[in-house]
């Protein structure tokens, strides 16, 4: 204490213990006390070894693969490294692609072992089954080699970061056969980092080797493609994750339904991480007075996924036309915490089952005999035809759902709109029905259409006639003075122009309108500027053909005729009695109207 505390200096003297007492006991404390029969009592004894309580690491990282053995998926490229290890063939930069959770740093890691590992006696070289014993496997496996260098590209991204690596390169491994540099996420680099790291990677040191991971290979510069060994690590298929996740639960002690484990499979979507931290989340989730079982109700549940017997009889709703108990099924399941989104992606995947089971003709793929045999029958059920509709209507349904401020909502329109289209009759049998009542005879042949009238009625458009050589040549003439820009002017000769005699430079004609307007000169300027010759161009009386809009308003009106009385057409009708026959050509004009927008 210092001179401006006196009274704590009082009172420590009075209670705190004095220097000899300080000093003998640091004396006993080293050299063990003269009164050995009064030893301080010995502490409390330290716990096992084995009930240390330790930090709980999830399933994802305690179960990483540590031999290419424990790597499932992925033999196609297991096999390629043993046989570059085996031949002595390794290149010298690697690149790992790939979804999410398939392996990609866990590979990088296993060949960075497999490199270096020396086996238990020290004299092991380079092999595919790294002994996991030797000190650079234990190394490597803790992440503290000096030699192989982790980097997070995601978060080392310059060119400063790859500098350090170039300066780095040219000194010999430490400790190990070689010096490795895993770079995960490659693809985050800018530009200039991997300009920068161009010459290197492609003219290494011997000792050192490239490990590159990516889930985005197609941002990567074709020159740094060029310049390593790809392999592309496909997604692990979901029957083989079940069996891995069954394999860990034994491993955990954990007790699983192969229901539960095939659904957590099937939402892994090929990623073993995924997978392993949905189990991870299924065992915390179950019920303790079951014992910890994972079961399939408590995974849906924790998903938010419908009942597979829920999904059929909503498929049955639909296929029966019960629009009451379809809008009940979809109230139970979203009751119950099934997203609308899940539900919808659910029927789809029903639907896609159906079909595969249909097309094989083999058992369809399903956990449980039950959910086989309503399959079975739903695949025995259904048309070909129909289940391409549900699918196709479903798919529709499904992004409407996924964009709709109110999903729920739109779930209900989308599935009774699915409704109702299947009760529509399947184009192709209905196709097929009428042909054949037309070829029965049920249809009466409709009576023949009345001749057209021979001339012309009082103020009427004379008869529609074929078309004589003069007309033809008329029409080749408008069609001339249409090309040559003067587009009005062949638009009046269509439409009310009824030529009486035509011949080389003369044109006598009938009008074939009421307006008090003469068509004659427009004609004879557009027809001067067409051949460069004078005309005579003047109204007469006389046998005239019809104008060419008159024409081709008489041959539609035929065509039409002959389609409205054709057998299969009269059987469509009197099937559909509400239908119309639509021309497509008034379709597009009410279109172009209405200002370019359908109605």
């Amino acid at each position: 204490m210092n001179d401006s505390d006196p009274d704590l200096d009082e009172h420590e003297e009075e209670n705190g213990p004095t220097a000899a007492e300080l000093e003998a006991a640091g004396q006993d404390s080293m050299f063990g006390g003269a009164d050995m029969g009064e030893a301080p009592p010995p502490p409390p004894a330290a716990a096992p070894a084995a009930d240390v309580s330790q930090p709980y690491r999830v399933l994802a990282r305690k179960y990483r693969p540590q031999t290419f053995s424990q790597l499932i998926g992925q033999e196609p490229m297991v096999r390629t490294l043993a046989n570059a290890i085996e031949r002595d063939r390794l290149a010298h930069a690697f690149l790992m692609t790939g979804v999410r959770g398939v392996g990609k740093t866990s590979t990088a890691r296993l060949i960075a072992k497999a490199l270096n590992c020396i086996g238990p006696d020290g004299q092991g070289g380079p092999t595919i089954d790294p002994c996991g014993q030797c000190e650079p496997c234990r190394a490597i496996a803790e992440g503290r080699h000096i030699d192989v260098i982790e980097m997070d590209a995601a978060s080392h991204t310059g060119v400063d970061d790859v500098r350090e690596i170039i300066e780095q390169v040219r000194y010999a491994a430490v400790s190990a056969r070689y010096k490795i540099y895993i770079i995960d996420e490659v693809h985050m680099l800018s530009r200039n980092a991997f300009n920068a790291l161009l010459k290197t990677l492609e003219e290494p040191p011997a000792h050192v080797k490239f490990l590159f991971a990516t889930t985005e290979v197609e941002k990567l510069p074709v020159t740094v493609l060029s310049r390593t060994q790809r392999f592309d690590l496909r997604r692990i298929p979901a029957d083989l994750l079940a069996g891995h996740f069954g394999n860990v639960c034994k491993a955990e002690g954990v007790e699983a339904e192969e229901e539960a484990l095939r659904i957590i499979a099937a939402a892994a979507e090929g990623s073993v991480r995924d997978g392993l931290s949905i189990l991870d989340q299924a065992i915390a989730h179950a019920d303790m007075d079951s014992e910890g079982k994972v079961t399939a109700e408590r995974v849906r549940d924790m998903l938010g996924l419908a009942d597979k017997s829920a999904q059929r009889r909503l498929l049955g709703h639909i296929l029966e036309g019960d629009a009451k108990a379809l809008l009940a099924g979809i109230d139970e399941q979203y009751a119950l915490g099934v997203e609308p989104l899940a539900l919808m992606r659910a029927l789809m995947d029903l639907v896609h089952r159906i079909t595969v089971a249909q097309v094989s003709g083999g058992e369809p793929d399903a956990p449980s005999e039950e959910e086989r045999t309503a399959l079975a029958a739903f695949a025995a059920k259904l048309g070909a035809p129909e289940l391409h509709r549900l699918w196709q209507l479903l798919l529709k349904g499904h992004e409407e759902v996924r964009q709709a401020p109110d999903p729920l909502v739109a779930l209900q329109m989308a599935l009774l709109r699915v409704l109702h289209a299947a009760e529509m009759p399947d184009p192709g049998k209905l196709a097929r029905r009428i042909e054949e009542l037309a070829k029965g005879g049920a249809i009466a042949a409709a009576p023949a259409a009345p001749a057209a009238d021979a001339g012309a009625g009082a103020g009427g458009a004379p008869s529609a006639q074929f078309p004589s050589d003069s007309q033809l040549e008329w029409g080749a003439l408008v069609d001339q003075v249409d090309a040559s820009g003067q587009l009005r002017v062949a638009q009046m000769m269509r439409d009310r122009v009824r030529v009486i005699a035509l011949s080389p430079e003369r044109l006598v004609f009938e009008q074939a309108d009421n307006f008090p307007d003469d068509p004659s000169p427009d004609i004879r300027d557009a027809l001067f500027k067409l051949t460069g010759k004078r005309w005579l161009v003047e109204r007469g009386q006389g046998d005239a053909s019809p104008s060419l809009r008159e024409i081709a308003e008489t041959e539609a009106k035929e065509a039409r005729e002959r389609i409205e009385n054709h057998p299969l057409v009269q059987a469509t009708l009197n099937a559909f009695p509400d239908a119309e026959l639509i021309d497509p050509q008034d379709t597009v004009a009410s279109a172009s109207s209405a200002g370019g927008r359908w109605n």
